[in-house]
């Protein structure tokens, strides 16, 4: 399927959790944020249903987000149920990789094909300090649990206030590099302001490649990230809200006044 600037829109993320066991900086605040009810999260058969209608209608690849997806409750079952549907060429996961240990290789058994890791600084002083309490350890564990169990590749999503030759970007791509992993540069970004760039490494932030549509954990299908724009699924169904999510897909990201990266998956 294509929208009106002939973009082919084949890929759909989907947050299936506002809930984090971190407190990133650059995040979230360091109470927490109220959080949805769970009678207004998407259940996993709504979520297998809308993604069975996207997949119908040309996407080929879904990531899974959050929040961060693996403190949703039988996360490896909506995996199964994801993977099941004929047509997904690539599905993904990124995740804050401090569950993962536990759960790779259920993961990779379940039909996840590889996973998207954040991972800002090796130092764990550091790492404690900007994620409010989380343990490096327990992301590099997750990592190696990752990369036994076959998620490959390995993708490393490393956020930056302003380039990759800062002090903790440098540790963490000499970490990468020694342990064949992908890195990606993402600069921090300000939903509010409407700043954002392209990730070194990869595709996102150029809004001229934008293939992607996101589906907020409450069901609202989001044509773009910075964007206030979106379509309840739930109210006017799933084909429309396809439909119009991509007949009215900005042609470029300007400012999303509504949103917050933990509750529409970044």
């Amino acid at each position: 399927m294509y929208d009106r600037f002939d973009r082919e829109i084949n890929y759909l993320r989907i947050s299936v959790t506002d809930r984090c066991n971190l407190r990133c900086l650059y995040c979230m605040p360091e109470e927490g944020i109220k959080l949805l009810r769970h009678e207004d999260i998407l259940s996993f058969d709504e979520i297998s249903e809308f993604t069975k209608v996207a997949v119908g209608s040309g996407v080929t690849k879904v990531r899974i987000t959050g929040g961060e997806p693996l403190v949703r409750k039988g996360i490896v079952t909506l995996i199964k149920m994801i993977s099941a549907i004929e047509g997904i060429k690539d599905l993904s996961m990124t995740t804050n990789g401090i569950l993962l240990k536990k759960f790779a290789s259920d993961l990779k058994s379940a039909g996840l094909h590889r996973v998207n890791i954040s991972l800002d600084t090796i130092d764990p002083v550091k790492y404690s300090f900007v994620t409010r309490g989380g343990s490096v350890n327990d992301v590099l564990e997750g990592i190696e649990a990752a990369r036994k169990a076959g998620l490959l590749p390995v993708k490393i999503n490393c956020v930056v206030k302003e380039s990759r030759k800062e002090a903790d970007a440098v540790g963490v791509t000499d970490f990468c590099h020694r342990n064949n992993l992908v890195i990606r540069y993402i600069k921090q970004m300000d939903l509010v302001s409407g700043h954002f760039t392209t990730v070194v490494g990869g595709t996102g932030g150029n809004c001229s490649l934008c293939n992607r549509l996101r589906l907020t954990a409450n069901g609202k299908l989001k044509p773009c990230l910075f964007n206030d724009i979106e379509f309840d699924i739930r109210e006017i169904g799933y084909e429309e809200a396809i439909k119009k999510a991509i007949e009215l897909k900005p042609a470029c990201g300007t400012t999303n006044l509504t949103g917050e990266f933990f509750n529409i998956g970044g």
